[in-house]
């Protein structure tokens, strides 16, 4: 009985450290691939080839990427059972790549220094609220559900806000800066439920291929937390260039 139990517990730490393990991951390709293409989309003075597939023609590029992220979630959403933990691993990896690229403006807008801020921020109240995810004995499973609705709610408004600020030339600045408070609520709330969601589904690990594409799928999850409460916390809080 005690070595059940022992097994058992020994897989869902191996699950958990894996989901955290991709997600760290995730965050470092991301991080090498966004300063890694800051720094060469300029060539002296002018854009680059790559800067310019990016920039010009109304952000073409980058809208084509932007687009390419939403198929891979949607497609390792949708098709995670049915494909190999290999392709569900290098669908991943290509969304941290091509993320990292979509992000690489950052390091043009802000100061370096205001990135450096604003990640070790979002470092403490992303661990701060996976430790209460993780922890408390309160169910957050109707709390998940009222804020993914209210995440619905701020992708229409940020739409809305997108159209108003670059189609009809209007000041948006206070809908911005209320579109990023939300945004941190609600993703401050998102990775507490998410982490709890993980121990549940830990509690069952097996070590199987399809847990192990869970792990990469809850991985993703959580990849998204953070970099959408980064991002929040930039647009307030970051100092621009």
């Amino acid at each position: 009985m005690e070595r059940t139990i022992s097994a058992v517990e020994s897989e869902k730490s191996k699950f958990i450290a894996k989901t955290y393990g991709w997600m760290g991951l995730a965050l470092l390709i991301s991080a090498i691939s966004a300063f890694t293409t800051s720094i060469t989309i300029f060539n002296g003075a002018e854009l680059s080839p790559f800067g310019n597939f990016l920039y010009k023609n109304n952000m073409m590029g980058f809208w084509i990427l932007a687009i390419a992220e939403i198929v891979i979630v949607i497609a390792l959403s949708s098709q995670i059972r049915k494909i190999s933990l290999q392709t569900a691993v290098l669908g991943f990896v290509a969304y941290s790549v091509i993320n990292g690229i979509t992000l690489s403006s950052i390091f043009l807008v802000y100061q370096i220094e205001s990135i450096a801020i604003a990640f070790v921020a979002t470092s403490v109240m992303f661990f701060t609220m996976a430790f209460y995810g993780i922890t408390t004995k309160k169910n957050l499973a109707t709390a998940g559900r009222y804020l993914m609705m209210a995440l619905v709610g701020v992708i229409v408004v940020s739409l809305l806000e997108f159209v108003m600020s670059r189609l009809l030339n209007l000041n948006t600045g206070i809908l911005d800066f209320v579109i990023a408070i939300a945004t941190i609520i609600i993703f401050t709330g998102l990775t507490a439920y998410d982490s709890q969601k993980i121990m549940k589904v830990a509690a069952h690990s097996n070590g199987s291929e399809d847990y192990q594409k869970v792990s990469v799928m809850a991985a993703l999850e959580l990849y998204l937390d953070f970099i959408n409460l980064f991002l929040a916390i930039l647009r307030i809080f970051g100092r621009r260039k």
